[in-house]
């Protein structure tokens, strides 16, 4: 995978030092997995800004088609006993 064009394209996450959890930053070319990591590094977190980066080759997502999300999600609302709105949680928990 010497050729430049070849190169597969990967997504970047990135968790910031006031984050509990990684955000989609952007995407990016490289050779591979370790090429990937360091350029993220050096285009997503210049500044830095992050304390934790993923890399994950595009390829390997796979998401949700949102022309479905109604029968995907739909049934959820039925449950309301997995909504934790009927707890109360101590002002010590945090981040909930």
């Amino acid at each position: 995978m010497s050729d430049k064009k070849n190169w597969p394209l990967w997504e970047v996450f990135v968790r910031s030092k006031n984050g509990l959890e990684h955000r989609h930053f952007g995407s990016l070319h490289a050779a591979d997995a370790e090429m990937a990591l360091a350029n993220a590094r050096d285009v997503y977190t210049r500044r830095n800004e992050g304390v934790s980066i993923w890399v994950v080759e595009s390829k390997n997502i796979t998401a949700s088609n949102p022309d479905y999300n109604e029968e995907l999600f739909e049934p959820a609302k039925d449950k309301i006993y997995r909504h934790p709105t009927f707890y109360d949680l101590p002002d010590e928990v945090k981040h909930m």
